[in-house]
């Protein structure tokens, strides 16, 4: 094709293999291909440990940023004719990037004043989606986590929407993009938690209303802050935060969404009284839908295993475990079925419940689910020394016939349950 007024020739390796689009981040995996980073981001998320483009196995998941195609991108875009395009082969010209320079005096404009804060916000937004710079300038900018956090304060009385639900969006995408490079977590708790006593309403309001790609940064952001065990419960007992959160994980079918919010409760949840929170919020039912589905990832699968493990602590966790009528044959299910670290979750569930806690709903709900079989099955596997050990006891309680060879029994493992 010849560039012409109507159509731009975009370089074929300018654009993604997956979605076939102008890359605006690239990052290269340990095959030596190159992704935007949206794109090779969600491929990862949705379970699979393959490149893409040469289906080679990955050996490590790790990518790393091509800053020289990203530069020749850049330069490329800055010298498009200002034409849009009308071919599936085209690219639409893009407006012209900004610089640092330019963000920095956007960024002191919005500290200056609050005219035009949301286009200000706009830009910085586009311009934190750019590279990987830009984020990494944005989070060692001095006092910008600090000006932008503040615009959260805006929300004056805690609930209504004073400045507009938008800004508060803006704010949230922007402290998404800039997490991985903000290496201070524990400032940006004391910056959020505890110097803005409005941040948490303002994060429940656009989980409430924000649009989906807000409402997955908020997960985000709140996970990020909860370093410290105040800083876990003032987020957990926000009144309305965690029912958000759930619905996040059940209202959306984007894997995700879903993962964002399971990761920010995993967190959260350390606190016993977290997880009672949770269990009283129906968490288990929530999970066991979850695991139940046949798509669902790798990534996915082990966060939902890790998370009904957490629950499995507390005496009316287990109780859900055992009284919801698949729970533990679909953990059963899915305990070969995953990864190793799934199944590390899976027999920890499960120990706890049929050995270390005596559950007789819960043993005959494995014995029903050819658990045995699956148990023997591990026993042969090439698994860690202590799911080796825990397999162990529960074969041991699914081939006595009798409560007093049960109470007999003495075993001999080392795992520590985390009460």
């Amino acid at each position: 094709m010849v560039k012409n007024d109507l159509f731009i020739t975009v370089p074929s390796f300018f654009k993604c293999p997956i979605s076939l689009d102008v890359m605006k981040s690239p990052v290269s995996l340990s095959t030596g291909v190159t992704y935007d980073r949206s794109s090779i981001q969600k491929w990862l998320d949705s379970g699979n440990n393959t490149c893409p483009a040469t289906m080679q196995v990955l050996q490590s998941k790790d990518f790393v940023p091509n800053h020289t195609l990203h530069r020749l991108i850049q330069i490329w875009s800055d010298n498009l004719p200002n034409t849009t395009s009308s071919s599936s082969d085209a690219s639409p010209a893009t407006s012209p990037l900004l610089t640092q320079e330019q963000a920095r005096i956007l960024i002191k404009n919005i500290d200056d004043n609050t005219e035009n804060r949301l286009d200000c916000f706009s830009k910085l937004v586009d311009f934190a989606k750019q590279s990987n710079e830009n984020r990494a300038f944005l989070a060692k900018m001095d006092g910008f986590v600090r000006i932008i956090v503040g615009v959260l304060g805006s929300n004056a009385d805690g609930g209504e929407e004073v400045v507009g639900i938008e800004l508060f969006e803006h704010v949230v995408r922007i402290l998404d993009l800039i997490l991985m490079d903000y290496a201070d977590k524990e400032q940006l708790m004391r910056l959020t938690l505890k110097g803005n006593k409005y941040f948490l309403s303002s994060i429940l309001l656009v989980l409430k209303k924000g649009s989906l790609d807000s409402r997955i940064g908020s997960a985000r952001v709140l996970e990020a802050i909860a370093v410290t065990g105040e800083s876990k419960l003032l987020i957990a007992e926000k009144e309305g935060l965690l029912p958000e959160i759930i619905r996040l994980m059940t209202s959306e079918v984007d894997s995700i969404a879903i993962e964002a919010g399971l990761s920010c409760l995993i967190t959260v949840s350390m606190p016993r009284r977290v997880r009672l929170q949770l269990v009283r919020l129906g968490i288990v039912q929530v999970l066991s839908k979850l695991l139940a589905h046949s798509d669902t990832g790798v990534s996915l699968a082990e966060k939902v295993l890790k998370l009904l493990e957490m629950v499995s602590t507390c005496p009316e966790g287990r109780t859900a475990l055992c009284e919801d009528p698949t729970c533990i044959a679909t953990i059963v299910q899915r305990m070969l079925k995953v990864s190793n670290t799934a199944t590390e979750h899976a027999v920890m569930i499960l120990w706890g419940v049929c050995h270390l806690f005596r559950d007789q709903k819960a043993q005959e709900a494995v014995t029903k689910s050819n658990g045995l079989t699956k148990i023997l099955l591990l026993m042969q596997s090439n698994c860690s020394p202590s799911v080796r050990q825990m397999a162990g006891d529960l074969l041991k309680i699914f081939r006595v016939n009798s409560k007093s060879c049960l109470s007999s029994y003495d075993t001999k493992t080392k795992h520590i349950m985390p009460f």
